[in-house]
């Protein structure tokens, strides 16, 4: 028998679903495939545009900015869609658009405009957007709630594989074909059509085939039978607040360290922008591996403290990194990694726990949280141009110290209700 404070999840009986729940998430786990595979090589566009069009750091910038900002603009009326229209057909239009995005980029090369470019990024994203407030809460609430985190940073790591891939395929396919700036832009469309295509195809594969249909319904006596406004949903739940502000910083760290390692990696070893994508390979594997080491963690620990060691190793870390030389340096910046691969998953399912019938509007707002890719990466980009890689580092460090206020906030809150 369910308590009656309690939010229950209709699932059906993994004995009648389990094999649509193995298709389900094998169907996750190549959305988040493509989905960090597309965001990571936005990694590869920010020296490849730096070079291309003589850009400043701040300005090449702009790819992860209006690509983030998406999310700040996109992301609430995204989870209204999904409320609307479900878990499955927001993943179905989010491929879609995602794919008619990467279509842009062959007008964007005729053109040879940065800012067209900068369009087809934006597209793209409301794509990535629809998937990423589909996919988040769908994975949580498809099984155990105590094991939300567990399963989310699961997916994700398998997921993760695309993330790790995209530097090299940016490297070989893209950076090391630059040859010359009048011809630079042409680089770029056979990649993306092909990424286009295989999106498309997904999407489509997705519509043909049943998911499990999963709703979160409430219990008697709960408090959250009616749907919340908004800020409704924001002023009751604190924990959603703080998670929102927690994960812009986060997004901000993640995105901000991969973006620049690149040019950060081959100023500190004076080598070149193409040899140095590779380590940004590692930067990415480090979070697949740490993701399926996460998920076990996660399963036997409370979240909240695993979440406080990962951030505050991972700000020793870049610390460790700017204050450091050559090859050390650059390694304890790559090993940040490994500490950012459960954050995002850890961050979200805590900020959602107890939310009921207002998980897609939570969903949103967590995803809007995302502009934090934008608005900290271009910071770091101006402390580059104006002083120096270490004064643009130090946002990172601030984001995991604000993570570990997170972690020991939602601890002591944890020790109350018990109390």
């Amino acid at each position: 028998m369910i308590p009656k404070t309690s939010s229950a999840i209709q699932n059906p009986s993994a004995e009648q679903y389990l094999p649509s729940y193995k298709i389900a998430l094998l169907i996750l786990a190549i959305l988040y495939f493509m989905l960090g595979f597309i965001t990571v090589l936005n990694d590869t566009l920010v020296p490849f545009f730096k070079d291309g069009f003589n850009l400043s750091y701040a300005q090449s910038s702009l790819v992860q900015f209006y690509f983030y900002l998406t999310y700040g603009l996109i992301s609430i009326p995204a989870g209204k869609v999904v409320d609307r229209i479900g878990y499955k057909n927001g993943m179905v239009l989010g491929f879609c658009i995602a794919a008619f995005g990467t279509l842009l980029f062959y007008p964007a090369s005729v053109f040879h405009e940065y800012g067209l470019f900068l369009g087809a990024l934006f597209v793209i994203a409301i794509g990535i957007v629809l998937l990423q407030v589909s996919a988040n809460p769908y994975i949580t609430i498809l099984g155990p709630a105590k094991s939300a985190a567990s399963r989310l940073t699961f997916i994700q790591g398998v997921g993760s594989l695309g993330t790790t891939l995209a530097p090299i395929f940016g490297a070989q396919f893209i950076l090391a074909r630059v040859v010359e700036q009048g011809s630079a832009s042409s680089v770029l469309v056979k990649p993306y059509l092909v990424i286009g295509s295989g999106l498309f195809l997904i999407g489509i594969i997705i519509f043909s085939i049943k998911l499990p249909v999963v709703k979160v319904i409430q219990n008697e006596g709960s408090q959250l039978v009616q749907r919340l406004t908004t800020i409704e949903v924001i002023q009751r739940f604190p924990n959603l607040k703080f998670g929102i502000f927690a994960l812009f910083m986060y997004v901000g760290a993640e995105v901000g360290i991969g973006t620049y390692l690149t040019n950060y990696i081959a100023d500190r070893l004076s080598i070149t922008e193409s040899s140095a994508s590779f380590y940004l390979s590692y930067y990415w594997g480090g979070m697949l591996v740490g993701r399926f080491l996460g998920a076990f963690f996660l399963q036997r620990f409370q979240s909240t403290r695993v979440l406080f060691v990962v951030s505050f190793i991972a700000a020793l870390l870049v610390l460790s990194s700017i204050i450091g030389q050559g090859h050390f340096s650059v390694w304890c910046m790559v090993l940040a990694g490994l500490c950012n691969s459960i954050m995002f998953a850890t961050i979200f399912s805590l900020s959602i726990a107890g939310l009921g019938n207002n998980t897609g509007t939570a969903s949103g707002l967590l995803s809007t949280a995302i502009v934090g890719g934008a608005m900290m990466t271009y910071l770091q980009g101006v402390l580059k141009d104006g002083y120096s890689w270490e004064a643009a580092f130090v946002l990172p460090i601030l984001s995991y110290v604000v993570i570990m206020c997170f972690s020991v906030y939602l601890s002591s809150s944890y020790q109350r209700q018990r109390q």
